[in-house]
């Protein structure tokens, strides 16, 4: 989730309709600064027990973050507490159960992310060797209960942990409990950024299959292969989804900007402070009615932070958001910004995937967004075919697409190998969960602690 900064000077205030729009515009990039950003977290674990480290604990999550000062990262700070660390690569942040999270900076290539992705596997190693911890990378906790797991000093957290309940029965185990793999990429123009929207909300499932890795809830297996994206179904309707408005003709900026002012807000900043607002209005906001703040109007930042607080499937802010895919380990982090570049940044390639999935109705959508958590790539498409047989057409236009990007690293290899993981996976017809459910029944002998020697 976002790390909030707080703001220097006067905010300008809201009092048109084009400031909702501006985000969106000013996101609009030509071809030749179009980037890669890529956001991957992972569960933090003491190597003693398997417990997860609180943050004031020795060696825990604070202790953890300061470390990386070694590596040329600056402390971000929030009410005084180290909430965030800053540097080159981006912002290391803290998900609401101490999950560490890097949310890599906007780079040209995949060779560029698959480097930035080491470095910091780099440094999470020498940092883990220090303190005793280590670092799973998993969808979803494979055995910790909610009331295992700490509580991050953030205060949106706070905010957010006591509205989660009212509005749903897994909200908890969504920022408590799981870790994901995200892609953000860039538009042209809003037709582009509509094209784009439409063709990766269609495919979101093939991702989340493709990545699915999350089985296991508090020991066991779940009947689930992604949980992770099972538990998005019942975590907040109205701020979750694969938003039907997306497919209607005439969609863009205005359409997203109607839907972000029914989404109920979370909060204000204020001061340094979050302020309660769950549940209240972003429309009785802009008439200066907002409970939280009677009489005022929301500044631009307000809106930046309000953009942040709906979950769909993807998400549009200044730069679009692919969120389908479950945490793991490392050799596959490259492998869903790959998938996402080889589809988006090329023109033929968008128009091919899209071609696939444009005769859909929104029922047959739905209906494999919701079979995806539990049947992967056996999930049914339209056709009576199943989503193996779209993985085996979609992964070649990715691949062509990457390969027509001709973005070579020093040994003259274009990007399109990143994609190989994701290719094993569609050849073998087996994803990475059913490869865990296949130990924890064989080789583990039901012994979910062998997961802590296997997923990193």
């Amino acid at each position: 989730m976002s790390t909030r900064k707080a703001s220097e000077g006067e905010e300008p205030r809201i009092e048109s309709r084009d400031q909702l729009v501006a985000p969106m515009q000013d996101g609009e990039k030509p071809r030749e600064r179009w980037r890669i950003g890529t956001e991957h977290e992972k569960l933090v674990y003491k190597l003693s027990d398997h417990t997860a480290p609180s943050y004031d604990e020795p060696g825990g999550i604070h202790d953890i973050l300061l470390e990386m000062r070694q590596f040329g990262w600056e402390p971000i700070e929030e009410g005084g507490k180290v909430i965030a660390m800053g540097g080159a690569d981006g912002t290391i942040s803290l998900e609401p159960a101490g999950q560490l999270e890097l949310s890599g900076a906007a780079v040209e290539n995949l060779h560029q992310t698959c480097a930035e992705t080491g470095r910091h596997l780099h440094q999470c190693k020498a940092v883990g060797d220090a303190l005793g911890v280590g670092f799973l990378g998993l969808g979803m906790w494979p055995d910790k209960t909610r009331a295992d797991l700490p509580i991050m000093p953030k205060g949106r957290y706070d905010i957010m942990l006591r509205h989660m309940p009212r509005v749903g029965n897994l909200g908890l185990d969504m920022m408590l409990r799981t870790c994901t793999i995200q892609t953000n990429l860039d538009y042209s123009s809003e037709e582009d950024m509509a094209a784009k929207f439409r063709t990766s909300l269609a495919l979101q499932p093939l991702a989340t299959a493709l990545f699915a890795n999350s089985p296991f809830t508090e020991g066991k297996p779940n009947g689930f292969l992604s949980y992770r994206s099972h538990i998005w179904s019942d975590t907040d309707p109205h701020r979750t989804g694969m938003l039907p408005f997306v497919f209607e003709d005439g969609f863009g900026y205005e359409r997203y900007v109607d839907y972000m002012l029914d989404v109920p807000m979370y909060f204000v900043f204020r001061d340094g402070k979050y302020i309660d607002a769950a549940g209240q209005s972003f429309r009785d906001f802009l008439k200066g009615e907002l409970p939280a703040l009677p009489g005022e109007l929301p500044t631009t930042s307000d809106w930046t932070d309000h953009l942040s607080t709906a979950f769909p499937e993807v998400r549009l802010k200044s730069f679009l958001e692919m969120r389908g895919a479950d945490g793991g380990p490392w050799n596959r982090i490259c492998a869903l910004p790959a998938l996402w570049v080889g589809l988006l940044y090329d023109r033929a390639a968008l128009d091919a995937a899209w071609d696939l999935v444009k005769d859909w109705t929104m029922e047959e959508r739905e209906a494999l967004r919701n079979a995806v958590p539990k049947l992967a790539l056996d999930a049914p498409i339209p056709g009576g075919k199943t989503l193996l047989s779209l993985a085996r057409e979609v992964l070649p236009i990715a691949r062509g697409g990457l390969s027509r990007r001709v973005k070579l690293n020093a040994s003259g290899d274009n990007e399109s190998g990143f994609l190989e993981p994701l290719e094993e996976i569609v050849d073998s017809g087996v994803v990475p969960a059913q490869r865990l459910l296949d130990k924890y029944n064989g080789a583990w002998g039901g012994d979910i602690t062998r997961v802590y020697e296997e997923s990193f």
